[in-house]
């Protein structure tokens, strides 16, 4: 008798075996569709940038067409820009954004959790989140410079003190977005505190926490081209800054499309992340 409700729930309707099939085909439609129109959208917006460019609205060194950017991409991918190559400007920055993001979650989650759950903590460190966050990162540069000088360190704190305040604030928001009822019934079941916190509170604030390493990433990016631009003789913002100095335009281009790519590729694998960790969110 016993048997007879497991095997119940291991059985399954006929229906089901029709029905998933179904599901997945559509959804396999779906992103199709979606593919189908990010790339015709893309090749709209580049067969546009050409017809502006073949009507002379700008001077042709203010706005050079795709194929004059190509032609920008092939050289320097070859023969490098500054005495870089674009292979080591992009590794480099790809470095310090991984450094500084990665120290920003790891101290803004922790962070985030104890303030979330302790008020001595928050009223300790509130204030000085709230006056920092405001703070433009480029205000940080000629104290980073000054105190570290222009190494790779002033760029990753950089980094972290640009993007830690969106890791915090969005590890709090996931907490406090706890459903109550989830905390009641632990505690009707006998689980403890830290019982609740690792299988309660933690997993409904992992949404949230992916959404603010989402938003993150690109603050650290922003932060990054700051410093570059600034304080670095290497790096895709530098490669923008002494291009954008020598009226190289296309070169230019070059740099901002192949931050955006980098920028877009990371938040794309934060989003697989979120879909392995996160699986009852559902996919991105």
């Amino acid at each position: 008798m016993r048997a007879l409700p497991r095997l119940a729930r291991t059985m399954k309707h006929p229906a089901d075996s029709t029905i998933e099939p179904v599901i997945k085909i559509r959804r396999d439609r779906g992103k199709w569709n979606s593919y189908w129109l990010t790339t015709a959208v893309l090749v709209v917006s580049v067969m546009l940038w050409q017809a502006v460019s073949m009507a002379g609205i700008f001077p042709a060194f203010a706005l050079p067409s795709p194929v004059a950017v190509w032609q920008a991409f092939v050289e320097i991918v070859h023969n490098g820009y500054g005495g870089q190559t674009l292979i080591s400007d992009v590794l480099i920055s790809c470095f310090r954004i991984v450094i500084g993001f990665v120290g920003a979650i790891a101290i803004g989650v922790p962070i985030g959790l104890l303030m979330s759950r302790n008020k001595i903590i928050f009223d300790i460190i509130d204030p000085l989140l709230q006056f920092v966050r405001p703070v433009p990162p480029l205000a940080y540069i000629p104290l980073l410079v000054v105190w570290f000088g222009i190494g790779e360190l002033p760029k990753a704190i950089l980094i972290l003190v640009g993007t830690i305040p969106v890791i915090i604030i969005g590890t709090m928001s996931g907490v406090k977005s706890t459903p109550p009822l989830r905390i009641s019934v632990a505690r009707t079941l006998g689980a403890s505190n830290a019982q609740i916190f690792r299988k309660v509170v933690l997993p409904s604030a992992m949404p949230e926490i992916f959404t603010a390493m989402r938003v993150g990433i690109g603050v650290a990016w922003t932060c990054l081209v700051a410093a570059e631009l600034i304080a670095a003789s290497s790096g895709l913002g530098w490669l923008v800054q002494f291009a954008g100095q020598a009226l190289q335009v296309g070169i230019v281009i070059v740099g901002i499309v192949i931050i955006g790519l980098i920028g877009y590729a990371m938040e794309l694998v934060i989003r697989k992340i979120e879909n392995v960790v996160v699986p009852w969110r559902g996919h991105n």
